[in-house]
């Protein structure tokens, strides 16, 4: 399985950026998917998922400015950002579960300048 990601990019604060993830399979609404993030010296956390009951989690400081959604017609994930701050900047990864395997992207810098 392979997840593409896009939407990445240099966005001053405040400013928003919608990033997708199409997988080479289909995502139906039993896979988990998530959005992690990992800044420079930091461990990789969870943005934001998306369980198969359809619920979603956010981290606490992007909850109210992040939203996930998918769209299984064309087999993509999407993490919509609003008012970007700083400590947004990072690098953010999709992950799709597949009969509880695991799958990454290869990661799209997002980097929110003061």
């Amino acid at each position: 399985v392979q997840l593409v990601e896009a939407g990445g990019g240099l966005v001053q604060a405040g400013g928003s950026l919608r990033l997708s993830c199409t997988a080479s399979r289909r995502i139906s609404v039993l896979n988990h998917v998530a959005w992690y993030r990992q800044a420079p010296g930091k461990q990789r956390e969870m943005v934001a998922r998306l369980t198969p009951g359809g619920s979603s989690d956010y981290l606490v400081s992007v909850k109210g400015r992040f939203r996930v959604s998918r769209n299984i017609a064309a087999n993509s994930v999407y993490l919509q950002m609003n008012d970007l701050i700083p400590e947004d900047t990072a690098v953010y990864y999709c992950n799709v579960a597949y009969a509880s395997v695991s799958h990454w992207g290869q990661g799209t810098q997002v980097t929110v300048s003061s």
